[in-house]
């Protein structure tokens, strides 16, 4: 990973949308601040499209989408993505998988899920996992104390025996049926909502992460940014992003947004 300094101005000029991550990117010790909010608006001020992808759930991604400075939101780690139609006056909802579908699979991730408190204590389910649609959030790190790397990778260990894809992010582990992530729907919501072609313009966006669930998106985007923090899950991670951030969390991103946002 390369200083954020070092990325060249001309290629900062070309691009024309942000993708972030929201826990400790967006966000720092579980707060959002001013620094990184106001980040998003300023971006977006400047022309730029600006798509959180994150791994929270369907109720909060149902908030972003209509309340923040962004264009859509990727939830669920791929899930889902919404989007506000400002003309129209309403939210827009695309699914990966079906309402009955999710529906189903729901009472076999719960199961799942109390499979896994019993084997790794100390664990917990994701206190948001009442307004999920599609996954298992398991705990580990936001409101318990944190887990050793040993009882991360057991979760995923049973998450992956019972069939699930397994994703770690910052502070929980992501189970879900189904071989989507956040890369997949990311590329099928600018084909569909925005007419982009993320495989032929890909160097013209950015994507802003920090944890293992981001690595799809490090590896396919040539100027993908961490946050300082990306360096604490290291141990985890194969794909890193090109750039780095010199702060973590949300000082982090609103330097990628200074970066990127031309001055006059």
């Amino acid at each position: 990973m390369k200083p954020l300094a070092e990325f060249p101005i001309e290629e900062r000029g070309r691009i024309r949308g942000v993708f972030a991550d929201i826990d400790d990117t967006l966000t720092s010790h579980g707060r959002l601040f001013a620094a990184s909010y106001g980040a998003l608006e300023r971006l977006r001020d400047a022309g730029l499209l600006v798509i959180p992808v994150t791994g929270r759930p369907a109720g909060w991604c149902d908030h972003i989408a209509r309340m923040w400075p962004v264009d859509a939101v990727v939830g669920e780690n791929g899930a889902f993505w919404f989007r506000h139609d400002s003309k129209a006056g309403k939210l827009v909802k695309r699914y990966v998988v079906s309402g009955m579908e999710r529906g189903r699979r729901a009472e076999h991730l719960l199961k799942i899920g109390r499979k896994i408190l019993a084997a790794v204590p100390g664990s917990a389910i994701a206190s948001d996992q009442p307004y999920r649609e599609a996954d298992l959030a398991i705990d580990f790190r936001e409101d318990v104390p944190e887990l050793p790397r040993e009882g991360v990778a057991k979760i995923v260990s049973i998450m992956e025996g019972e069939g699930l894809t397994a994703k770690v992010s910052s502070i929980h582990v992501n189970g879900w049926f189904g071989g989507y992530d956040k890369l997949s729907t990311t590329r099928q919501m600018m084909k569909e909502d925005f007419d982009i072609d993320l495989d032929r313009d890909r160097e013209m966006f950015v994507f802003a992460g920090d944890s293992p669930n981001d690595q799809p998106m490090f590896a396919y985007f040539p100027n993908a940014v961490g946050v300082a923090n990306v360096l604490q899950m290291a141990d985890l991670m194969s794909d890193f992003p090109k750039w780095i951030t010199p702060s973590a969390g949300a000082a982090g991103f609103a330097e990628l947004a200074d970066a990127l946002i031309p001055t006059k």
